[in-house]
């Protein structure tokens, strides 16, 4: 079954006759379209693909199970869109209202006159937490090179070595192996590595640092998202409590994850660990989140998410603990749920190493 199959049945189900879907990430995981714009129709009875002239034979060679056009000056996009919806024989079609913004929503209520268009549930984001064969394939391959982008900058990590210079090279090995940079890195040191998402810096590395990266690699438009923290030169008996505290939140909060498990369930699992030595209170942000075609893709593990694992699923798993002043730890794995629990996608060691060894 294609993901158009599986749209259209949850459509039927909630019934949603026609829907715009214009999200990038849905339509790349509806459509196999990577690029950079692109806008899918899709009814009952018939389907169709639309991007600019830009993207005219990107569209000939990733998009297969519907039929595809494009459009070049002087029409413009909304117009084009319009054309083809009138032409599909459309009376009444929902747009995702989650991500369409009220200026488009303006714009296409006014060229498509005379046609009910409508904010539709979320049916996308729902159908995509479940990854089909290929989908879990290409999360797989961007987890390898993100693991082998790990052992790769390990080489670089000493004192004097700036953040930028660990940024880069991460960058660069990445893009080496034909993949795209899922998200700009983070690379932060020191008492910067207390930032969760602080950017890299001239900052240069000291003896006594933690230092974090977190990183992904994207392949045929599917992500991976691996954080990797290790201590420069030489680690002390708190580095080794902290250090020892959040890898064991990760383990265990992994190995808690099976289909019909709560998530919010597990991210309170993690600060119960945590709190073990007194450090949730340096945990501010969620366990985890859903990955696909986008690294932040649908799927929330925190303490009000109403997600339930299911097989199919991919979650990243990252407890952190940051202390202002002194510095911060977060590990992160990728991991799919499997039937009886979960297979981790992301192979790299997670034992603190002191580098350089």
């Amino acid at each position: 079954m294609t993901n158009l199959d599986r749209l259209r049945i949850a459509m039927a189900e909630a019934g949603i006759p026609a829907l715009i879907v214009s999200d990038l990430g849905s339509v790349n995981w509806l459509t196999g379209f990577t690029g950079t714009f692109g806008i899918a129709v899709v009814s009952g009875d018939a389907a169709q693909f639309i991007t600019d002239s830009r993207s005219a034979i990107q569209a000939g060679e990733q998009v297969k199970d519907m039929p595809h056009s494009w459009f070049q000056s002087p029409v413009n996009g909304d117009e084009y869109l319009a054309q083809k919806i009138k032409e599909m024989g459309i009376q009444r079609i929902g747009f995702e209202g989650a991500s369409v913004t009220y200026a488009n929503f303006e714009r296409w209520r006014d060229k498509l006159a005379g046609i009910e268009l409508y904010g539709a549930p979320d049916l996308v984001s729902d159908l995509r937490m479940v990854k089909n064969e290929s989908e879990i394939d290409r999360v797989r391959a961007a987890c390898g090179i993100a693991d082998a982008c790990f052992e790769h900058v390990q080489r670089l990590i000493q004192p004097g070595v700036t953040e930028y210079d660990i940024n880069l090279d991460i960058e660069f090995f990445i893009r080496r192996q034909g993949a795209e940079i899922a998200f700009p890195p983070i690379v932060v040191s020191g008492e910067r590595s207390a930032r969760p998402h602080g950017k890299a810096s001239e900052k240069k590395l000291e003896v006594g640092d933690f230092l974090t990266m977190d990183f992904g690699a994207k392949v045929e438009g599917y992500c991976s998202d691996i954080t990797r923290t290790v201590v420069v030169g030489e680690a002390t008996d708190r580095h080794r409590e902290i250090y020892n505290q959040v890898l064991k939140a990760e383990v265990e909060c992994i190995n808690a994850i099976k289909p019909g498990v709560r998530a919010a369930d597990v991210d309170t699992l993690a600060r119960t660990i945590l709190d073990e030595k007194g450090l949730a209170q340096y945990f501010g942000h969620g366990l985890g989140h859903g990955l696909g075609a986008l690294v932040h893709d649908a799927g929330r593990m925190n303490k009000t998410s109403q997600n339930v694992f299911e097989p199919g699923q991919i979650w990243t798993v990252e407890p952190g603990v940051y202390i202002p002043g002194f510095g911060g730890v977060r590990i992160e794995d990728d991991v799919l749920v499997t039937e009886n629990g979960v297979e981790i996608l992301t192979k790299s060691p997670k034992d603190l190493l002191v580098l350089p060894a």
